[in-house]
């Protein structure tokens, strides 16, 4: 498998895990159980949604920039 599908498919299921979290801390809330573990719970699969999102925005700017098409894109 290609290294940038493999940062790709992490980052869908990241996503899903991270709603997953975020549901987990509603109900939380609703049932006034709130706990900082259940709070710190979304913030682990945003952090890496984060990296892996800053990964796949800076992906074709680098690849235009690896190719040598900046010079010709500022003319």
């Amino acid at each position: 498998m290609n290294w940038n599908r493999w940062i790709r498919q992490l980052h869908r299921w990241l996503s899903i895990a991270f709603t997953i979290a975020v549901i987990f801390n509603v109900i939380a809330l609703i049932r006034k159980e709130q706990a900082v573990w259940v709070g710190l719970l979304a913030l682990f699969p945003l952090i890496l949604l984060m990296l892996s999102g800053l990964y796949l925005f800076a992906l074709p700017y680098a690849a235009r920039w690896r190719s040598g098409r900046v010079a010709s894109a500022l003319e």
